[in-house]
């Protein structure tokens, strides 16, 4: 899990992202502060869409600690979530953030949430279709083949 910045209206707001071991991208939320409410949000539609995960690769945030400390607060011990802030085991994810950086740095920025999250949405899950992720992809396919094929 991670967090990358998006330019809208001249300020800096959050792109909230997580992808799986294979770089699959799990869930993705755009916020408009970086802090443990924030986080907590992040998680809780990641967990709900998706269910509780047994580790969470994290960075130095404190905020997304404090998010991930509430969520084991209330669970059993045997259900609880491993976090581990280690600087480089978020690699997968931070090399991610580049095809998003791709898309959104030639706009120079957002000038209305809704069209942000909306572009933000739409890139999102082409780069779903590009990693293969739609069910009845076939990975050999290019992604204009597998786009051709959902889309029949």
């Amino acid at each position: 899990m991670d967090e990358t910045y998006i330019r809208f209206n001249g300020r800096w707001i959050y792109l909230y992202r997580t992808v799986d071991k294979f770089g699959y991208t799990i869930d993705f939320l755009l916020r408009n502060k970086r802090d443990a409410i924030a986080s907590k949000a992040f998680f809780k539609k990641a967990f709900h869409q998706n269910g509780r995960p047994n580790k969470v690769n994290i960075d130095k945030s404190d905020s997304n600690k404090a998010a991930l400390d509430s969520f084991n607060q209330d669970a059993p011990e045997g259900e609880k979530i491993e976090i581990r802030q280690v600087k480089f085991l978020n690699q997968i994810i931070e090399q991610d953030h580049r095809f998003i950086k791709k898309r959104t740095r030639p706009t120079l920025g957002f000038k209305n949430f809704h069209s942000a999250k909306t572009t933000i949405a739409a890139i999102e899950n082409v780069r779903m279709i590009q990693k293969g992720q739609i069910m009845g992809q076939t990975r050999s396919h290019s992604a204009f083949h597998n786009f051709v094929d959902l889309m029949a």
